[in-house]
């Protein structure tokens, strides 16, 4: 039997951080103004960076000088408009330490934000320390966005409904992929003031933005809500509380919308979800959950019906009916 499969895990890590290596010292910002050589750089060992990234398909390398592969440039320029370089940077600064400890999460079932940075969070306190840091990571956090809004949008048929508010919507990806499919939706995103000052310029007219915090405050009048990337955040307590003051708002036949990665019912994968649950460990009190566990909190708020679609990107979606 071949090793290669653990050979391959082993080393994965490598090609991580060469990633997110290249991205922190700007490789790709600076290819994307015009080719260079490895001299035209800093630092004495970058050739071997730029070598490994040629390697990895994010570089190519002519007449001695180094150029993005279009890959690199639509999504690794910071610049981009579905550049992923605010994630990529939280990956490396935050995630990638925080993982060097999860055999502690497990042991102890908890995040390692003390362990890690002496602090007990909030995770957003990292991702808005400074303005810089929290345009990059919204920034980041809509390149995903695009890459799954669509499908989520096209998951279920929403033609009924009349207004949708994205809680915790960010960057508005998934209300515009909503308005986008269903022109005759009213799209409104909700979201914490800091983040709504940032995004405004980016949303323009097209969706409604609603400062606010929907754990804690009133929410706006809808007959359809959206959480994306929002539930694998929390533990059950908080799920439960949290959906039922959505179903408590919702009008009789109103909707809510769910965007997260689902597990398979027999928990035998996919190896994305199962990564990802190991992150909300190391990072969040929250994990990915099936169908049938998300249903379970849902009935238990009071939804009448829980559909599910597994659309083929990086996140599924659930419809929930009132």
């Amino acid at each position: 039997m071949s090793p290669a499969p653990i050979l391959d895990l082993i080393e994965a890590f490598r090609r991580s951080k060469t990633l997110f290596t290249a991205v922190k010292l700007g490789v790709f910002d600076r290819l994307h103004e015009a080719p260079a050589a490895a001299s035209d750089f800093e630092h004495p060992a970058m050739d071997r960076l730029l070598d490994g990234c040629v390697s990895l398909g994010l570089l190519e390398k002519r007449d001695g000088k180094f150029i993005n592969t279009p890959l690199a440039e639509e999504y690794l320029v910071r610049s981009s408009p579905r550049s992923f370089y605010g994630y990529i940077v939280y990956s490396n600064d935050a995630l990638y330490p925080m993982w060097g400890h999860l055999d502690d999460a497990i042991r102890e079932d908890s995040h390692r934000w003390k362990q890690t940075f002496g602090t007990d969070g909030p995770l957003w306190d990292y991702f808005f320390r400074t303005a810089e840091a929290k345009h990059d990571f919204l920034m980041g956090m809509h390149g995903f966005g695009q890459l799954t809004s669509p499908s989520i949008a096209g998951a279920f048929d929403l033609s009924g409904y009349r207004k949708l508010v994205d809680l915790g919507g960010a960057t508005g990806h998934l209300a515009l992929a909503v308005r986008d499919r269903y022109p005759q939706i009213q799209a409104a995103v909700f979201d914490l003031p800091p983040v709504i000052a940032v995004v405004r310029e980016l949303v323009g007219q097209r969706a409604e933005l609603i400062a606010g915090d929907f754990l804690s405050g009133e929410l706006p009048e809808a007959d359809l809500f959206a959480l994306g990337r929002i539930l694998h955040d929390w533990n059950e307590d908080k799920l439960r509380r949290l959906l039922k003051k959505i179903f408590d708002r919702l009008p009789a036949g109103g909707a809510l919308l769910i965007a997260e990665k689902l597990m398979a019912e027999d928990r035998r994968g996919p190896v994305a979800a199962h990564m990802q649950s190991l992150n909300m460990l190391v990072v969040t009190e929250g994990r990915e959950r099936t169908l049938s566990e998300y249903a379970t909190l849902l009935y238990s708020a009071g939804f009448e019906t829980v559909k599910g679609r597994v659309t083929g990107t990086p996140l599924d979606a659930i419809l929930a009916v009132k």
